[in-house]
């Protein structure tokens, strides 16, 4: 079976993890904060705090920004669920913006109109390594005096003509799961360039006090360790994302130029040339349901696009048709920074022989 995502975890990462069990560097500690400068050098934040998810990441930023019950925070109709539960665990509303026609990214049209007294902050999400427009957004945001907030989680290392996604907002969110660009199989990471965050999220990490042997309770925080076992494994992953960065480039490459001689198959472009990167492979099918069988059938893994927003129960709605063309069509193909090549030939010809009825 040709997996839906590939990553991998070999000798070099079986080498740190067991270095860091040897020095007894366990739990949160120096490895961590290693990680953590590194990753804020290479992604030219000043801060970077790592967290357990990138769930937890988003949840962390909530209670950094001061969320509180009815402050209402505007995201895309289309993202995974843990943008909305973040600012709602805290008592707040997700408010629902449709995403462009072409991309699943959040419309800066749309946002303007969701604004009410009650807004607090703006939270783009930059899928797939795209870049929202953070320039229209921060406008808006600067003009209502709004905070904002980065969902980059599926946006490692991908830039715009501003930098990296995730350092251009109050703080960023980054995920360190193992369907990411790099992984340390469950993680992820704040990134902040304002120092007065930086201290708040460290707080908030370690049950509100800057010392967990001689505890000083200054604000509300919870266990939200990360742990230098794998931090070492982040450290690895660290050290080869120029080469998980262009291995996932060719493997969108193969796909982009096959998929121009299918028709029926519309692959949901990322802007290589402006630095994105796709850490998935994304197209549009009309018969989603008939291709995922049809695959399956020849051994081939994928996966629907995940449910908009709206579809949970605990959520306000409304009408989204830019973001029910993704919701219904969206499928992900094989992918990831250790698919083989040799896969993606595979997938390819199966693409070919299905017929669209």
């Amino acid at each position: 079976m040709i997996s839906w995502f590939r990553n991998s975890f070999g000798e070099e990462e079986t080498r740190k993890f067991a270095e860091a069990v040897r020095n007894e560097h366990i739990s949160l500690g120096p490895v961590t904060a290693e990680f953590e400068q590194q990753l804020a050098k290479a992604l030219n934040a000043k801060h970077a705090v790592a967290a357990p998810s990138g769930s937890i990441a988003l949840l962390m930023a909530m209670m950094a920004a001061d969320i509180k019950p009815a402050d209402e925070i505007i995201m895309p109709n289309r993202s995974w669920i843990a943008s909305a539960n973040a600012p709602m665990i805290m008592g707040a509303k997700a408010v629902l913006a449709d995403v462009k026609k072409d991309l699943p990214l959040i419309d800066p049209e749309k946002i303007e109109e969701k604004i009410t007294e009650k807004t607090k902050a703006i939270m783009p999400v930059h899928l797939n390594g795209r870049s929202s427009d953070m320039e229209a957004i921060n406008a808006t945001a600067k003009k209502h005096g709004l905070l904002v907030v980065e969902d980059a989680c599926q946006a490692i290392f991908s830039r715009n003509s501003a930098g990296y996604l995730g350092t251009q907002s109050d703080m960023g969110c980054v995920s360190l799961g193992v369907t990411k660009l790099i992984s340390t199989g469950q993680g992820g990471a704040i990134l902040t360039n304002n120092r007065e965050l930086y201290d708040k999220l460290k707080l908030i990490r370690n049950n509100g006090t800057p010392d967990h042997f001689i505890p000083e309770y200054q604000r509300v925080g919870l266990n939200f360790k990360f742990t230098d076992m794998l931090a070492s494994i982040g450290l690895v992953h660290l050290s080869q994302v120029k080469q998980r960065i262009e291995h996932v480039r060719k493997i969108y490459m193969k796909y982009e130029a096959a998929l121009k001689e299918i028709r029926h198959l519309k692959i949901i472009p990322v802007n290589l040339e402006a630095g994105e990167i796709p850490i998935y492979v994304e197209i549009l099918c009309r018969q989603r349901e008939a291709l995922i069988k049809f695959l399956a059938e020849k051994g081939i893994e994928t996966r629907p696009f995940l449910p908009s927003l709206e579809t949970a129960p605990y959520i306000e709605s409304g009408d989204f048709p830019n973001s029910r063309i993704f919701h219904e069509q969206g499928i992900f193909l094989p992918s990831g920074p250790s698919q083989p090549l040799e896969n993606i030939d595979k997938v390819l010809e199966a693409l070919k022989e299905f017929k669209a009825q």
